[in-house]
């Protein structure tokens, strides 16, 4: 159960940094993080974090 839990968290944080990636590199416009480098950057930090976070509920 707190596997299930974590994953969805996981998935969501990815999503997440996948919107301030996108948003920084100019990709997705309206916020003030359209066009800020530093977003690009966070969001990618998000995402592998996330990622790997997602990886290691799942191992065996």
């Amino acid at each position: 159960m707190l596997k299930n839990v974590v994953k969805v968290i996981a998935v969501l944080f990815f999503l997440a940094g996948g919107i301030w990636f996108l948003q920084g590199i100019n990709v997705l416009p309206g916020s003030f993080m359209t066009g800020d480098p530093q977003w690009a950057i966070n969001g990618g930090i998000i995402m592998a974090v996330s990622a790997g976070v997602f990886w290691f509920v799942n191992r065996k």
